[in-house]
């Protein structure tokens, strides 16, 4: 049950601290907050690693077969980065909060290593995204920490603390387990790790399945057959739905033509790109950016920083 004072406040402190629709920057560079006043239809969307709490309105993730509702009684959190589609539900009257964490993976791992030795976890199966409760300790958590955000030498002093707090809740929390398995990265979820890291570090690249597989150290049937139930792609598929995100940033936060953008992510040809590109996200490129500037209305220099992740 949610304490009604608690949602109250929360709400009133998101409310200031998004002023304007699309996502509003905080003292925190890795942290953002989304106020949207409309509804979003389904549109693609690549995640990095974070954790996303919808304190008003809703979302719906669909990845696979699988519906991941994150809403005011339910956080997502997201251990690799996955493409899958997305939906809002908000309206001016109701519009959406949410809090955007990306995830510090440096943070998270000194946090994991105290949580074995005090709390040794079960083996549990690693997920890529997971759809969580909110239970009142991490609503206490986050109306700390949004409180500490309104005040700009609170958010600098005590903000590292309170993003501590919020990752330790979650670790804790009702998936926490099947979260630090995957931080961990063991086992064959690990070894798919390996190789998301290197299509992100290096997507510009000539890639090729081999290749990938090598860098898993797995035989190219394995690997296949992993990558595609954590992903649920085909490792090629994936390294071209990443390079089409990569490209539709470069065109909203650097105002990059389309035949600059599909260049510098690693196509030789602009009409697969434009074509490849539509199929995706179901307009061409001229179109898709003017969507997105609708949808996310911010200034340039906020997206440099918003878009990376697709959201």
């Amino acid at each position: 049950m949610v304490e009604p004072d608690v949602q109250t406040r929360t709400v009133e402190l998101l409310k200031n601290l998004a002023p304007s629709e699309g996502y509003n920057l905080t003292a925190l560079s890795d942290v953002r907050i989304l106020r949207s006043d409309r509804p979003l239809a389904r549109t693609p969307v690549l995640y990095d690693p974070g954790i996303v709490i919808v304190c008003q309105g809703s979302k719906r993730g669909f990845f696979g077969d699988q519906v991941y509702l994150y809403d005011e009684q339910h956080y997502l959190a997201v251990s690799v980065p996955v493409p899958f589609t997305m939906e809002t539900a908000a309206s001016a009257e109701h519009p959406l909060l949410a809090i955007y964490m990306h995830l510090d993976f440096s943070v998270a791992t000194a946090l994991l290593l105290e949580l074995e030795q005090q709390v040794p976890f079960t083996a549990k199966a690693a997920q890529s995204m997971m759809s969580s409760p909110m239970d009142q300790p991490l609503r206490d958590s986050v109306l700390r920490f949004l409180t500490a955000l309104s005040h700009p030498l609170d958010a600098q002093i005590l903000g590292p603390a309170l993003v501590r707090e919020l990752y330790y809740r979650v670790l804790t929390g009702a998936q926490g387990q099947a979260l630090r398995a995957a931080l961990t990265l063991q086992g064959q979820f690990g070894k798919v790790g390996k190789a998301l890291r290197h299509i992100h570090a290096s997507y510009a690249q000539t890639l090729n399945l081999a290749q990938l597989a090598r860098e898993a150290g797995m035989s190219v049937p394995t690997f296949s057959a992993h990558f595609k139930t954590i992903t649920q792609q085909s490792p090629m598929q994936y390294v071209k739905s990443v390079r089409l995100h990569q490209s539709r940033m470069l065109m909203v936060r650097q105002e990059m033509t389309a035949a600059a953008a599909s260049h510098a992510v690693g196509y030789e040809s602009a009409s697969q790109f434009n074509r490849e590109f539509k199929r995706l996200f179901g307009l061409p490129p001229a179109e898709e950016i003017k969507r997105m500037q609708r949808n996310f209305a911010v200034p340039p220099a906020q997206q440099a920083a918003v878009f990376v992740s697709s959201h």
